[in-house]
């Protein structure tokens, strides 16, 4: 996954298309010279459906079009003929995806499995034929349905990677190298803050062919919530981890403070994020020694679970896999 070509966010102008006229019409024939009525129905608007893609991961196909716009619907025709409906616009979006209204950012739904379809603008009705409209006192009705008028607005298309595990962690703690080392994904690997500019995703191969997705969480900082760094733009992804793998490395100033910033963070953006089942590893275990290690256990967060490690040397990196696994099952 390319930085360049990963997108999470677009905003979008749909229209859903307008319903087409009933038709007024009287039957004629060289039979007939006074028929009753047989105008057709309008055909309906179309509609613009958003479709789960299990092979697409980005929103880029979707970064330059800033406009879409549904057809819209024919009018009916005599001798009870419906006029055809207009063409749907169906928008394949990677799983993750959540449609909101850009005005008030209320949630509309949100595409999570292959194939699975959500009616995002309805298209505007078709209008009834003067046919509908005959009765005992009126058997020539000389009128018809005009075509209901399609939807249009803003949306807001938001991407949610989908992963098993969520690597958190303030920047450089080596979250970008973990999963070099324990997925194939090659991700940008430099020592400064901000290396890893959107999410990558890594597979884990596990024991007896077994896998499990890992996603690679742009750094947080303090005040990520509140819009400071890339925090706002990324926290979002955390949602649909269902472990949480927070990263703190060994040379941090006070892990425990560490750990307790990074967890407040979350807090502030979704609160039920602090309900996920959660794995602490301290990073960069190679940079001390045996006896610093056994000091540092008195500094972990409580009542958590945590583990060292070193990506560089591989120390506990399968005692890590199993946990995640564990935790998963």
């Amino acid at each position: 996954m390319a930085q360049s070509n990963f997108v999470d966010y677009v905003k979008i102008f749909f229209r859903s298309g307008k319903g087409g006229a009933g038709c007024f019409h009287l039957h004629r024939d060289k039979r007939t010279s006074k028929g009753g009525p047989d105008g057709g129905d309008g055909g309906d608007g179309g509609s613009v459906i958003l479709r789960g893609n299990s092979q697409m991961w980005t929103l880029l196909h979707l970064k330059y079009h800033k406009h879409i716009h549904c057809e819209d619907g024919k009018k009916g025709e005599g001798a009870n003929k419906k006029g055809a409906q207009g063409k749907s616009e169906i928008i394949e979006v990677p799983l993750g995806t959540v449609a909101k209204d850009a005005e008030t950012g209320e949630f509309i739904f949100e595409i999570t499995e292959d194939g699975q379809e959500e009616v995002l603008m309805k298209g505007g009705r078709g209008g009834l034929g003067n046919w509908h409209f005959k009765s005992s006192t009126n058997q020539t009705p000389h009128y018809a349905q005009p075509g209901e008028d399609g939807v249009e607005g803003w949306k807001i298309l938001e991407l949610k990677v989908l992963a098993d595990v969520g690597l958190v962690g303030f920047p450089n703690a080596g979250k970008s190298t973990l999963l070099s080392v324990i997925t194939a994904a090659k991700p940008e690997i430099a020592n400064y803050p901000f290396t890893t500019l959107v999410p990558n995703l890594g597979i884990v191969n596990y024991r007896d062919y077994k896998s499990f997705i890992v996603a690679d969480i742009p750094g947080i900082i303090e005040g990520a919530a509140e819009g400071k760094g890339l925090g706002t733009r990324f926290l979002r992804h955390i949602e649909r981890n269902s472990v949480l793998l927070f990263m703190i490395p060994a040379d941090a100033v006070n892990i425990r403070e560490e750990f307790g910033i990074l967890l407040d963070e979350l807090k502030k953006h979704n609160e039920e994020l602090l309900f996920k089942n959660r794995l602490v590893a301290i990073t960069k275990s190679d940079t001390i020694d045996p006896e610093l290690m056994e000091m540092l256990k008195a500094d972990l967060p409580e009542n958590e679970t945590c583990i060292f490690i070193s990506s560089v040397t591989g120390y506990n990196i399968q005692a890590l896999k199993d946990e995640l696994w564990k935790m998963l099952q």
